[in-house]
């Protein structure tokens, strides 16, 4: 009988044992299974290097805080610049895709164009300008080949205009006085005709004019005047004496350039010099009558580079015989090749020359847009040469790109501008605004209610509701007063509402007022 009793107690205490075992292999079992899945999930991020948002399931490149875009976190928290959360950052949001979105509505906004690059055949040539000069080949000179006087001037001045025949000058030549007298005295003595054709080649060599002899012969009359007259319809460009003033033989009265043909000296950019040759030819027009134009062939480079303009000049002669030209005149003139060349063209205003590099904003084919480096080349009409960097058929930012002129504002400007119309999005704060985006944004103001924390002399600090304009969440924040005496009445404790916008320093209060008052 006492048996039994123990025999009981030596089950129940083997039951019991079992029973802990059991329970402590199942936990064991448990825990293991919980670790293991937390081991494996933390592997994956681990081995793949990827961060997952666990409320979205979006890839995280990192998080930050908005208004300090430019310091990144690897792991969600309190940012240690503001009372608040960081936010992520996702990958299909900017970082990890080439390029940004921006709202279609916001587009319109901007004034956002676009155009499409193509692929044209055009003249090899280019634009350049040129000024009409006198045709130096073609100036007469009006010289004395006698020693005598100015009897009179016709030509008063320089740059007057003249007309071929028309006097310039009578000249007085008392030289000429005794060989006329010889030659009437031995024609009235009868004497034979050697000794008057001597007396002829004597004249001839004082160079006395064979009409002036011929006339001689004929009245009996001496003449001891001459007039030069021009020989060219032009323009008296030098004048170089004056009334009574002596001349001797040799000397240079007048030069006369005439207006019938004009050289046109056309500038030529430096960069093209060596695809410019001699009988090119050259359509110019007036910039005061477009209608007339103007046509030749390149006659000749001149040698030696402008200093002043890095230009090379080219020569060529125009026909005026209109006159309605006149030297000094500026004209456009486009130089055209021998052949046709098939360009790669974009709009000249789509193209942003920063002084280094030249940049085209691209449209890909998600709608991201995104800068991309190009080579220019020539200019056509309104259009330009893109040697590389781009393709036919790609879509480019016509106008508006101001506002994304440097890969800095594509990666801070516009994801902010996104955020303002779309919901969700992490604005990117005014901490890398490029100069053109904030000069746009300036005039804009937001308004949110909010506690006042502590108040300076420099700045207020609130502790804010949500600003969705500029997709921030509540936080507490500094921002900057107008001026020292700003706001007297605002004390810490209040709850107000308040008016800020973007300036240089960050933001800026302009209005504070009790919450409930008029808004």
């Amino acid at each position: 009988m006492m048996n039994k009793p123990l025999v009981r107690a030596v089950l129940m205490v083997f039951a019991g044992a079992a029973l802990l075992g059991a329970g402590y292999f199942a936990g064991t079992r448990h825990a293991a299974t919980n670790g293991m899945g937390v081991a494996v999930n933390g592997a994956a991020t681990a081995s793949t290097g990827d961060k997952v948002d666990p409320k979205t399931g979006k890839k995280v490149l990192y998080w930050h805080d908005p208004m300090v875009p430019a310091q990144h976190f690897d792991k969600p928290g309190k940012s240690p610049f503001m009372d608040m959360q960081l936010e992520p950052v996702y990958a299909d949001e900017g970082g990890g895709t080439a390029g940004v979105k921006i709202d279609p509505g916001l587009q319109q906004n901007l004034g956002i164009r676009y155009a499409t690059v193509h692929r044209q055949d055009t003249s090899d040539g280019f634009d350049a300008v040129g000024t009409t000069q006198f045709d130096e080949s073609r100036a007469d000179v009006v010289q004395s080949r006698v020693t005598g006087y100015i009897d009179h001037l016709y030509a008063s001045a320089p740059m007057q205009r003249i007309s071929k025949g028309a006097p310039i000058a009578s000249l007085f030549v008392p030289d000429w006085l005794a060989p006329q007298e010889e030659y009437l005295s031995l024609k009235r003595g009868g004497m034979d005709m050697g000794l008057l054709e001597a007396s002829r080649a004597r004249m001839r060599a004082l160079s006395i004019p064979d009409g002036l002899i011929a006339s001689l012969d004929r009245t009996g009359k001496v003449q001891t005047h001459v007039v030069l007259s021009s020989p060219e319809t032009g323009v008296v460009s030098e004048l170089n004496v004056r009334e009574g003033a002596q001349v001797t033989p040799g000397q240079t009265l007048a030069k006369v350039a005439g207006l019938s043909k004009l050289w046109l000296i056309v500038e030529i950019p430096e960069a093209l010099a060596l695809s410019v040759q001699p009988g090119m030819t050259v359509d110019a027009t007036f910039s005061g009558d477009p209608t007339r134009h103007f046509s030749g062939k390149i006659r000749e480079m001149l040698p030696g580079i402008r200093t002043t303009s890095r230009t090379l000049q080219a020569r060529l002669e125009i026909d005026n015989a209109a006159l309605k030209l006149t030297p000094g005149m500026l004209m456009r003139v486009r130089v055209g090749g021998e052949k046709s060349v098939s360009r790669l063209l974009v709009p000249s205003e789509a193209v942003i020359t920063t002084g280094k590099r030249s940049v085209v904003i691209v449209k890909n084919a998600d709608g991201r847009l995104q800068p991309v480096a190009v080579t220019v080349g020539n200019e056509v009409g309104n259009e330009t040469e893109a040697l590389s960097g781009l393709n036919d058929g790609e879509t480019v930012v016509a106008s508006g790109q101001f506002l994304i002129d440097s890969e800095a504002s594509l990666k801070s400007v516009l994801p902010r501008l996104e955020g303002s119309t779309g919901a969700g999005a992490a604005p990117e704060a005014a901490a890398s605004a490029p100069t053109a985006a904030a000069t746009a944004s300036a005039a804009a103001t937001y308004d949110t209610t909010g506690k006042v924390e502590h108040v300076t002399g420099k700045d207020i600090t609130f502790s804010h509701q949500p600003v969705p304009a500029l997709g921030w969440p509540a936080m507490t924040m500094t921002f900057s007063k107008p001026a020292s005496d700003a706001f007297p009445d605002v004390k810490p404790g209040q709850t107000v509402h308040f008016v800020f916008k973007q300036s240089d320093d960050g933001y800026q209060v302009t209005k504070v007022e009790p919450a409930g008052g008029p808004k």
